[in-house]
């Protein structure tokens, strides 16, 4: 198993979760990465997609809510990674969360570290034209 690092992405240091590491299936498996990422002082976590258990894709379950929850609670912004377009073509509810999600900023799902880091370039550009 990997570890957790540190990475720069649009001149922002964020905690990278490793691939291969623990899954989180609920609140408690949040805090954990969490602790990290206070620890190391960073404001974003990238997670990769296959490190959330298949219940946080079922809105039902709860499980996004209260993963999603920490987070904010701890005003740490969230960004899953990877492929979720098989988990969204089978869910309504969960295509319109993530939707909802990628028009805030606490929470993005993005297909690659590429596609994240040129958002976070694109934020940056328009905050510091005095945009939003």
């Amino acid at each position: 198993m990997s570890a957790d690092t540190l990475v720069t992405l649009a001149g922002r240091t964020a905690l990278a979760c490793a691939p291969d590491g623990p899954r989180i299936c609920g609140g408690d498996d949040a805090t954990e990465v969490i602790g990290a990422a206070l620890g190391h002082r960073v404001e974003l976590v990238v997670l990769p997609v296959r490190r959330l258990a298949a219940e946080f894709f079922t809105l039902r379950t709860g499980v996004a809510g209260e993963v999603v929850q920490k987070f904010a609670n701890y005003r740490l912004r969230l960004v899953v990674v990877g492929d979720v377009a098989g988990h969204v073509t089978r869910s309504t509810a969960l295509r319109d969360f993530v939707v909802e999600a990628d028009r805030g900023g606490r929470l993005w799902f993005v297909g690659t570290l590429a596609a994240l880091e040129e958002r976070l370039r694109i934020e940056t550009l328009r905050h510091d034209a005095g945009g939003r």
